[in-house]
């Protein structure tokens, strides 16, 4: 009887592995949907869509990019957790995926590393304060000095509550005492545009397709959010030169999931079209162009950052005391 049972189990456990291994074999067999959590032209969309084309190619099937802004980027966040793990629903997000069950854990009661299986850490975007070319503002001290002299004057933009835009500048309001205005943005794209116009008074941005407005002058960097000047973005002084620290850690990341589950094949099938994607010269000079440094890195490497970065924004907001507005 022991036997028998011992031969069911083995041939259960056989019956797996060869279904796993069908699953790999066969997918892709129709398009991918890549979910966005933020308006199309922002960072995350940018980087997304250069990414998602190379994909394409390998993988032998389209992926789409479907963006679903709105709620600090939950709403695509909550579609991917409650979608089939089966690989052709993927997320692609940042920051906010650790930060909104911090800043709302009665409203967003999960744990990122358990709720999704992490593919890869696309790229790492560091910030940079921009302000309109045509501002008051012509270097970091000033706006400092006009915000303590105004207390609640001066106004900053974001790509919503919770974003890496805003608590980096509730870093900044935290460390040098200022008492600002937030003004919240479904995403990054339409918050620079309102800075462009000249509409808020600056924003912290992650370093990605701004070299034009600035070439243009239509954006002035003020500073930059990194411990070495950025290559970049020659001249522009550092945070850190000022005696304002720990910006480099509030780097925003673009990262992509898939719902847990999701089979270790599949992941894997994933994380290697990503990977190869962002390994291609054209598409290194392409992300480099934008400002963003290329990670590509394991599901597993992907997993422990995302478990540091929680710790790290758990710090940020108790340090400067943010609450849900």
């Amino acid at each position: 009887m022991k036997r028998l049972n011992i031969l069911g189990i083995a041939a259960a456990a056989m019956l797996c592995l060869g279904a796993g291994t069908a699953v790999a074999a066969d997918f892709p067999d129709r398009p991918i949907r890549m979910v966005i959590g933020y308006s199309a032209g922002g960072p995350t969309d940018v980087i997304a869509r250069v990414i998602a084309k190379e994909m394409s190619g390998s993988l032998g099937q389209a992926v789409v990019v479907e963006n679903k802004p709105g709620a600090s980027a939950h709403i695509a966040a909550n579609d991917i957790m409650h979608s089939a793990p089966d690989g052709y629903k993927v997320l692609v997000t940042s920051l906010t995926l650790n930060v909104n069950p911090l800043l709302y854990p009665d409203r967003y009661n999960y744990e990122a590393t358990k709720v999704f299986e992490p593919i890869t850490n696309f790229v790492n975007l560091p910030m940079v304060v921009v302000t309109n070319y045509d501002s008051p503002y012509k270097d970091m001290q000033s706006l400092i000095s006009d915000a303590k002299a105004h207390p609640g004057k001066l106004t900053f933009g974001s790509s919503g509550f919770g974003g890496s835009a805003h608590l980096t500048a509730e870093m900044l309001a935290n460390q040098a005492k200022l008492d600002m205005v937030h003004v919240p943005f479904k995403g990054n794209g339409p918050a620079l545009q309102e800075m462009i116009a000249g509409r808020i008074s600056f924003m912290f941005y992650p370093s990605i397709g701004i070299a034009d407005y600035v070439a243009d002058k239509r954006l002035r960097i003020l500073a930059v959010g990194t411990r070495k000047p950025h290559p970049d973005f020659p001249g522009v002084p550092t945070l850190e030169s000022m005696g304002l620290t720990g910006f480099e850690e509030a780097a925003s990341f673009v990262g992509m999931l898939a719902p847990a589950g999701t089979p270790k094949d599949v992941v894997m099938k994933l994380n290697k079209a990503a990977v190869e994607a962002m390994a291609k010269p054209e598409v290194k000079a392409q992300l480099k162009k934008l400002g963003a440094q290329v990670i590509g890195d394991s599901p597993e490497q992907f997993r422990e950052f995302l478990i540091a970065d929680k710790a790290r924004w758990q710090s940020v907001i108790k340090n400067g005391n943010v609450k849900p507005e």
